[in-house]
């Protein structure tokens, strides 16, 4: 029994899809980002955290992977080449994907109002049309971005793409890049999972 710390409608949900991917057993305490609660289990008071048995991971990206690994799905073998390649899409994904996306929200919501800034706004929805850019280039034909089978970055990436759909209203490039994300949301356990966070 895994125990998911942290709101579905934060980062939390990458760990609650993964969870559903993989058919395990779980519970979600659902502690709001900078809680009293959650930074009992992470310093900074960023969610998700999964327990597992008297420990702790934190990260998403971390737990998601960790759960791949242990389960042996969604992933390819660590020290492989494929491995690479595959961390090497998860980098892509966090760094030029992700970032835009995370910082935007800072400047909407997160920051005190006096240091949010409209032109760092505009800033990040030029990176991530840049970024998406990259992507298509680097997805080329592909079902997945390893191929056929859907792994972590998939699920990452998918995550990033709702994001951006539902929270700036960025528009994905019509045509195989906005294809790939509905494909990959299109999974029955994404369904779970966003049936569990809209409940």
């Amino acid at each position: 029994m895994y125990t998911l710390i942290g709101s579905p409608k934060t980062r939390a949900f990458r760990v609650l899809w993964m969870l559903e991917e993989l058919g395990v057993d779980y519970e979600i305490n659902p502690a709001a980002p900078r809680s009293e609660e959650a930074k009992a289990f992470n310093p900074s008071g960023k969610v998700p955290a999964l327990k597992v048995g008297d420990d702790i991971i934190i990260d998403s990206v971390a737990i998601c992977q960790f759960l791949a690994d242990k389960h042996g799905k969604l992933t390819a073998p660590a020290g492989s080449i494929a491995r690479a390649h595959q961390d090497s899409w998860t980098q892509f994904a966090m760094d030029d994907i992700e970032l835009p996306l995370w910082v935007y929200a800072k400047h909407d919501f997160i920051l005190p109002e006096d240091l949010r800034s409209e032109a760092a706004q505009k800033a990040c929805a030029f990176d991530f049309e840049k970024a998406i850019a990259t992507f298509g280039e680097r997805l080329g034909g592909k079902r997945f971005v390893m191929g056929d089978e859907f792994t972590v970055p998939d699920l990452l990436l998918g995550h990033c793409g709702k994001w951006a759909q539902n929270g700036p209203g960025w528009a994905l490039p019509e045509g195989p890049v906005a294809d790939y994300f509905a494909r990959a949301v299109d999974r029955p356990a994404y369904q779970r999972a966003d049936k569990i966070r809209s409940a």
